[in-house]
């Protein structure tokens, strides 16, 4: 049976989290500037609800993968405090899921966006 108090409690953790990933992370900073700025293109280009859908799939997915990044690069400096060429690369290949994910959002905002805009 699903107890709603723990699921609740889950929410509440969960949205912490997200609070914590947005006020103390830089590169998610700039990831939500960039996803305000392809919403405000967004509205002002009317998009149909099925590129919204990539929009929104696009900008969700970079979050989540900047709030793994993160996770892991905070248990690395946990786990491994003093430089370690291991720990180097499981942050880097972390990184780089980001910054790949990051790329394919752009793919998906020049699709939509340079067709309305020419």
């Amino acid at each position: 049976m699903i107890d709603p108090f723990k699921t609740i409690r889950s929410f509440k953790y969960a949205f912490e989290g997200v609070v914590a990933l947005f006020r103390f992370e830089n590169n998610a900073r700039v990831h939500l500037l960039l996803a305000t700025v392809a919403i405000a293109m967004g509205i002002w280009l009317q998009l149909a609800a099925s590129e919204w859908a990539l929009v929104a799939l696009a900008i969700g997915g970079v979050w989540a993968a900047e709030a793994f990044n993160t996770a892991l690069e905070k248990l690395c400096d946990l786990v491994s405090p003093q430089f370690h060429p291991q720990i180097k690369a499981i942050k880097d290949l972390a990184a780089a899921g980001v910054l790949l994910l990051a790329l394919a959002a752009v793919g998906v905002g020049v699709a939509i966006f340079v067709p309305k805009l020419f």
